[in-house]
């Protein structure tokens, strides 16, 4: 019998299906137009030096902005729980997968935010689909940033609401779409990033969420890249501009070095989505050690403040070395509202065949910067996605900025 399907699966194999050629002439085209992406492997811990494709690096495109993907110690807390109690939940957190980690987890999230109640997603873009198809429907109207996160475009074409693009972090475009749809009936959602995951730019939250108040809607933000890294205790670009949005989504697998995601907000807010939130009403409960691991991330972001001051100290020392080489970076440095510029820096180089040739001519001097072309961004405006760590040193960062001269000039050249 398995020998019959082994034979079957072999004669199948050399057989191209409609589908398949449809896709292969698609696949052509990406590759046409400098598109193709290709997967590299991670051999051993993902920190500031890895082993990728066979060779040693240092990584200057991980979301790891506190360095504590690679820390020994919510790795300790992630074993620790495996071992006691396994790996998987099981379950659905409403059928048996809701265990005393998560719990904990959820607890120590909202007392270090502040807010009223917090509810774990498998992931962030399990979290704004899951919240925006939750809150939303036909008769409603979604308020969104044209660079919003991919997730939050989707969660807004999914929830079948009115879906109004807004320019970027246009405050007066915001608020004459609210005032526009004043009279609505359905209820109204803005929705943005804190932090802008390509540019690193920061929303002007505090402007939103006045224009929202005045209009009777509600402020959805989602802070996956300001979360652990902006305020004063960390807590995100809603600390550092003094903002309290209805629902404020954020991740654990980018500062925190965990995996997942949750969402905080009023008792109200939490208790619906526990009800109406398809996302995770019907996803298994991530695996209690990770919340374990995420717990452990977040004590020492308490008890080590000093990792974000390290960060910001990096972030000022890549900025000015590049400066010095004659290099402009996209984010001016006035894009961090109330002077604090973010781990995102990005070095706009236009045409993707462009990012791609600087990418390789740096991953061949041994540091990896990946190149993001479109869709991710928009049309012309492939670039590097240089991201910093507490975790990188100071000669690091000197030395990425020496290549990054040299990667430019060689690809000039070639």
């Amino acid at each position: 019998m398995v020998a019959n399907l082994a034979a079957a699966a072999r004669g199948q194999a050399g057989q191209h299906s409609w589908l398949d050629t449809a896709l292969e002439q698609e696949l052509e085209k990406i590759r046409a137009a400098d598109l193709y992406r290709v997967r590299r492997v991670i051999c051993g811990g993902h920190g500031v030096t890895v082993h990728v494709d066979g060779r040693e690096c240092l990584n200057f495109c991980s979301n790891d902005y506190l360095g504590l993907a690679a820390d020994p110690r919510p790795a300790a807390a992630a074993q620790r729980v495996a071992a006691a109690g396994g790996v998987g939940s099981g379950a659905a957190a409403l059928i048996s997968g809701y265990d005393h980690e998560h719990r904990a987890l959820e607890e120590a999230l909202a007392e270090f935010l502040g807010r009223p109640r917090v509810l774990l997603f498998t992931s962030g873009w399990a979290a704004n689909l899951g919240v925006i198809r939750a809150l939303l429907d036909r008769g409603d109207t979604l308020f969104a940033d044209e660079l919003n996160h991919a997730s939050l475009i989707d969660g807004g074409r999914l929830s079948r609401a009115a879906y109004q693009r807004i320019p970027h972090c246009d405050v007066a475009a915001f608020a004459a779409a609210l005032q526009a749809t004043a009279g609505s009936t359905g209820r109204r959602l803005l929705v943005t990033d804190g932090v802008f995951s390509m540019d690193g730019d920061i929303a002007d939250l505090p402007a939103l969420q006045a224009a929202t108040q005045q209009h009777d809607a509600a402020l959805m933000v989602d802070d996956a890249h300001g979360f652990c890294v902006l305020g004063a205790h960390g807590r995100g670009s809603l600390e550092l501009l003094d903002v309290a949005p209805d629902v404020h989504v954020a991740t654990l697998g980018k500062a925190l070095g965990a995996a997942g995601a949750f969402v905080s907000g009023s008792e109200t807010l939490i208790e619906y989505l526990i009800q109406r939130a398809r996302s995770w009403v019907f996803s298994t409960a991530p695996p209690p050690a990770i919340a374990a691991a995420a717990r452990e991330a977040l004590r020492i972001v308490v008890a080590e403040p000093e990792r974000r001051q390290r960060l910001r100290d990096n972030i000022q020392r890549f900025r000015a070395a590049v400066t010095a080489q004659g290099i402009a970076l996209g984010q001016p440095e006035a894009a961090g509202l109330r002077g604090a510029p973010t781990p995102i820096q990005p070095l706009v180089l236009g045409a993707s065949a462009r990012a791609m040739g600087v990418s390789k001519a740096l991953f061949q001097q041994g540091f990896w910067v990946a190149a993001i072309r479109p869709p991710t961004v928009p049309a012309d405006t492939a670039r590097l996605r240089i991201t910093l760590s507490a975790a990188h040193e100071p000669a690091q960062i000197d030395a990425l900025a020496e290549a990054l001269g040299r990667a430019l000039a060689q690809y000039h050249r070639s």
